[in-house]
């Protein structure tokens, strides 16, 4: 699988690596999931909204396995 970036949209990334939930919910929010921007925003555009370093995160995410 490819490895998750910056410009994927939140809900496709979801959809992609389930287990990339954890590292949403640690960085957004659970409040996140029930949002309708999951379905429009990208991982840059959350982590701009919410203050956070994009590459950090997706450093996190990259390293989660499907399987958790």
């Amino acid at each position: 699988m490819a490895e998750i970036n910056k410009n994927m949209v939140i809900g496709d990334v979801l959809d992609k690596k389930p287990a990339a939930e954890k590292v949403i919910a640690k960085y957004f929010g659970n409040a996140c999931f029930s949002c309708p921007g999951v379905r429009m925003e990208s991982l840059e555009l959350g982590a701009s909204i919410h203050g956070i370093d994009v590459d950090i995160m997706i450093k996190e995410k990259n390293e989660i396995e499907d399987s958790e």
